[in-house]
């Protein structure tokens, strides 16, 4: 940790939520100063992310904060995990700060930022910390800021999506809270990889009720059916640029805990097989409640209800390969739904509506928001050579491998919820490009900051797409860490 002091994975904290609280503070001095403290917090947290990724591939870097060894101090643990989802959501958080430049101007903006940034610093905080305390303090910074969010616009819709929001997460909250009580009281530890210690070697059966009331708790924030009720409401609601954090990051961020704590603290590969099947009903009721739908900030959101359920059946295969699958379906996942909603966000703009309908022939009219509209829908469908491609071929090789008939039955059902979404998403595509009265139009597009934003989310997912051997490199470690607790046990604790 010497060499690395300049490199201290606490600053990916540390730096978004100090600009936070200092964003009222330099708004007194220019309005235009907040607008920007998200755009440079988050590429600062992307270059040191960056800088940190090489290293920890090598050596997990666990930072004792105050000098307090684990388990007896709060600490973060810095390993391919951690850095991997820290580095997706300071780059998905950077461009979407750069789009809401422009986005976003009325309402009280200064407060947008500022939860802007506390939301990410939450999500950051979750991936990194090694205390299990900590990880729902900052499980609380980011579902808090989300519920304010979601109200941002003060319409009725928006306050009435983000009542119920905060009533389906408060429930989650108090339930992980109690789960992480239950453990303390048990074992008497805090610190992760003191309890994954603790637990490998205890075959008391209590400790699955706590299991039970965090998972259920995350499993309410990662919107895995049946705790999904409060998701399309909300992202219909929020701008579109939140609706990008929270199906790109906030769900998965989610997710990525219930994982932490079913492969690293826990160890319960016997339950794998019941969350294979929650996998797989969370993909079909994602994807047929999308094909139903008329609005399309409520079809995307059903749409990553569906994407999260392959990502969890990816994680129940219980294998290297399912977890590398799963992990790579997250890159897919936020690179494609970030893409879709920015874009979909402007063409609601520029047509006044959410009706799908109404799109009709707007791809005349906003011809690169609907060039990128139309690439995120085919990497989220999975065609090659876009990203999707790559992330799902991964999970179906996966199933596969194991060579039991009912992981290749269950992956059929899997594939036939794609082609739902390949129907829903072709029809709305359909309607951009091939409807609507052929008469002379001006064009009007999305304004250049956001199609820069636009544009660098597409490139990624054509790049990654064509070339997946560069994110590899990353996930084959990635996914050892998660699958490996005794490795992350001896990385903690030495």
């Amino acid at each position: 940790m010497n060499e690395m002091i300049n490199l201290n994975p606490v600053l990916l904290i540390v730096v978004p939520l100090g600009l936070a609280f200092l964003t009222p503070l330099l708004g007194l001095i220019s309005k235009k100063i907040a607008k920007w403290l998200p755009v440079v917090g988050l590429l600062f947290n992307l270059i040191v992310a960056l800088a940190i990724l090489p290293h920890v591939l090598k050596q997990p870097i666990i930072v004792k904060i105050a000098g307090f060894a684990p388990p007896f101090g709060i600490n973060l643990v810095a390993g391919p995990v951690g850095m991997l989802l820290a580095t997706l959501i300071a780059l998905t958080g950077l461009l979407v700060a750069i789009y809401a430049l422009k986005y976003i101007n009325e309402g009280a903006e200064q407060k947008y930022h500022i939860l802007f940034l506390l939301l990410l610093t939450g999500a950051t905080g979750v991936v990194l910390t090694g205390d299990i305390f900590n990880l729902f303090v900052f499980f609380e910074i980011l579902c808090i800021s989300s519920y304010a969010l979601v109200a941002y616009l003060g319409n009725r819709a928006g306050i009435e999506s983000a009542v119920k929001y905060l009533i389906q997460g408060s429930i989650g909250s108090s339930l992980l809270l109690i789960g992480i009580g239950l453990l303390y009281g048990q074992f008497g530890t805090l610190n992760m990889a003191d309890l994954a210690k603790q637990i490998v070697s205890s075959s008391d059966p209590s400790v699955f009720v706590p299991m039970v009331l965090m998972i259920t708790g995350l499993g309410i924030e990662a919107a895995i059916f049946p705790l999904n009720a409060w998701l399309p409401d909300a992202h219909s609601s929020a701008p579109s640029s939140v609706s990008a954090i929270l199906s790109g990051i906030a769900i998965e961020v989610g997710l990525y805990a219930m994982v932490r704590v079913l492969f690293t603290i826990c160890h319960v590969s016997n339950f794998f097989m019941f969350f294979l099947f929650l996998g797989v009903l969370t993909v079909l009721v994602g994807e047929m409640s999308a094909f139903s739908q008329k609005n399309i900030k409520r079809m995307l959101a059903y749409s990553s209800i569906g994407q999260i359920g392959l990502i969890l059946f990816a994680f129940s295969i219980s294998t290297h390969f399912g977890v590398t699958g799963g992990l790579f379906q997250m890159i897919s996942h936020t690179l494609g739904k970030a893409l879709l909603f920015l874009s979909a966000g402007y063409m609601i703009y520029r047509t006044g509506s959410m009706e799908i309908s109404s799109f009709e022939g707007i791809g005349k009219k906003m011809p690169l928001t609907a060039l990128f509209f139309t690439i995120g829908t085919l990497s989220i469908i999975g065609l090659p050579p876009f990203v999707g491609f790559s992330s799902k071929f991964l999970i179906i090789k996966a199933a596969l491998a194991k060579g039991e008939l009912l992981y290749t039955i269950l992956m059929g059902i899997v594939l036939l919820g794609t082609v739902i979404e390949g129907t829903y998403f072709f029809r709305v595509i359909q309607t951009i490009y091939f409807k609507g009265k052929d008469v002379a139009t001006e064009r009007n597009d999305s304004p250049i900051v956001c199609l820069i934003s636009m544009s660098i989310f597409a490139v990624l997912i054509i790049v990654i797409g064509v070339y997946p051997h560069l994110v590899m490199k990353i996930l084959n470690p990635a996914a050892s860490e998660l699958f490996n607790s005794i490795q992350y046990i001896r990385s903690v604790l030495g």
